[in-house]
C-alpha cells in the first residue's frame, strides 16, 4: 500500500529567508502562498511545505521539527564541504562533538546533521551496506573511521 513520503511540513518565522535557504539546499519551490510554499524534494514525488507563523516557538524535538534528506554515500561523504559552500554549517548529532558524517553500522546508514535559519533539524541521510563482520558495531562512529574499518577486512 505504502510507496513512498510525499509531503513534510515544518514552522518557519520569515517565508523569504526561508524560500532562499532551501533555494540554495537545491529545491525547486513548487506552489506558495502568503504564509505557505512547498519544495520539491523529489519532483511529482515528495515535497517539504514550509508555514510562516508562532508555530515555529514550538521547541524543537526531533519527532516535530526534523526532516532527513534521501542522498547517496558519495555525497554524503562530501557533504561538509558542499554546506560550507552553500554557507551552512553541519552541527554535531545528539551528545557527539564531531560534526563529520556518521554511520549506524547497527541501523544500517550514515548522516550528517543541519539546521534551517529557523532551527529545523535537517539531515542527509543513505542506506549503508554494513559486511557482516561490521554488523556487532553499536556506537556510532565517523565515516573516516568506518572507512578505515572497510579497507581491514
Amino acid at each position: 500500500m505504502i510507496k513512498g513520503l510525499f509531503e513534510a511540513h515544518l514552522p518557519v518565522r520569515n517565508l523569504e529567508v526561508s524560500i532562499e535557504f532551501y533555494k540554495k539546499l537545491g529545491l525547486k519551490m513548487a506552489w506558495r502562498d502568503e504564509d505557505t510554499v512547498f519544495f520539491w524534494i523529489e519532483e511529482g514525488q515528495s515535497w517539504i511545505g514550509l508555514w510562516e507563523g508562532e508555530e515555529v516557538e514550538t521547541p524543537y524535538h526531533p519527532s516535530l521539527r526534523h526532516l532527513a534528506f534521501r542522498v547517496t554515500y558519495e555525497d554524503l561523504k562530501q557533504s561538509l564541504q558542499w554546506l560550507k559552500s552553500i554557507g551552512v554549517e553541519a552541527v554535531p548529532f545528539r551528545n557527539r562533538a564531531s560534526k563529520e558524517p556518521f554511520i549506524r553500522a547497527y541501523q544500517g546508514n550514515a548522516s550528517v546533521y543541519f539546521n534551517d535559519p529557523d532551527g529545523n533539524s535537517l539531515e542527509f541521510m543513505c542506506h549503508v551496506e554494513v559486511p557482516e563482520h561490521l554488523k556487532h558495531i553499536s556506537e556510532n562512529i565517523t565515516i573516516t573511521e568506518w572507512e578505515k574499518l572497510l579497507d581491514h577486512k
